[in-house]
């Protein structure tokens, strides 16, 4: 699949803003499956943009720098992706959640791609005992790792409503999981939690899902915005494994990783710092079309 992806962000201040600096994640990272065939990012009416430093987890990050007062900012991001991926299969040689849990603790990669960093609970997923009964249902030490997972994200796309007015941004997942309701973050940290606390790697995942689904098919939720959705560490030879808790499904072809992360502190679309005063108001629109024919050359 070839994608065209339009990511467009409007502030508007109720006074002007004297200064503004902010982290920019919106490049889609190279992943497995996945290569970035082309990138432009706008900053309009004012900003100056530059690559930042590496950070903890995997990310395109641009710095922003804001120096004239503004009333509004948009930021306009536009990719084209492509995207092989095929949908996992289950396969009797998949190690089981106890190989994974033991290979991982004994793994000596430390980079942002190795498993050791997504093992341990971080600042918005902690540990949580109830959640970690729940998902353990799912997960015992002895299933093969892919046949759990998947069984997870369908238990828990079952089991909880998605419901955009039920939580904000920092909702603890201990809030949405007693609630039985929330939006793909709030899925997937419960998740991540659950994993985790099996002693599983399990990485918070940014990005993008096809807006128009395949005919015949229902629209995936989340088609309007950025996605979030889980990816687990299944030993070295299957890697990372994409799991999906809002729509039940693998991460395959109709997903675009944006960035990775422990949670979302460290791979939000847009963070940073605003002098100013008044209210802030913010719009995002995201579009994901599927482009016909083969890109360019």
């Amino acid at each position: 699949m070839i994608y065209d992806i339009r990511h467009v962000t409007r502030f508007d201040y109720g006074q002007p803003v004297a200064f503004a600096r902010c982290n920019l994640r919106l490049k889609p990272i190279h992943w497995s499956g996945q290569k970035v065939e082309r990138y432009a990012l706008a900053v309009t009416p004012a900003g100056e943009t530059r690559p930042a430093l590496a950070e903890a987890g995997l990310a395109n990050v641009m710095r922003l720098v804001v120096r004239e007062p503004v009333r509004n900012l948009t930021i306009e991001s536009a990719a084209r992706v492509i995207v092989d991926r095929p949908v996992p299969v289950p396969a009797a040689a998949d190690p089981t959640l106890g190989d994974i849990a033991s290979l991982a603790r004994a793994d000596r990669e430390l980079g942002p791609a190795g498993p050791t960093a997504y093992l341990y609970p971080s600042p918005l997923i902690p540990l949580d005992a109830d959640i970690a009964a729940w998902c353990a249902q799912d997960l015992d030490p002895g299933r093969g790792a892919l046949e759990a997972g998947i069984a997870l994200a369908r238990r828990i796309q079952r089991e909880f409503a998605f419901d955009p007015a039920a939580t904000l941004v920092d909702t603890p997942p201990r809030e949405a999981f007693l609630k039985r309701r929330g939006v793909c973050q709030d899925l997937t940290q419960i998740m991540i939690t659950g994993l985790r606390a099996a002693g599983l790697p399990a990485a918070y995942v940014s990005g993008y899902i096809r807006t128009i689904p395949p005919p015949g098919q229902e629209r995936l939720i989340g088609a309007d915005a950025t996605h979030a959705w889980v990816l687990l560490w299944c030993g070295p030879q299957r890697g990372w494994i994409g799991l999906d808790p809002t729509n039940g499904i693998w991460m395959a072809g109709d997903h675009v990783v944006m960035a990775i992360g422990r949670d979302y502190a460290e791979i939000a679309p847009i963070d940073g710092i605003v002098l100013g005063s008044g209210a802030q108001k913010m719009d995002v629109s995201v579009d994901v079309a599927p482009v016909e024919g083969p890109g360019p050359g």
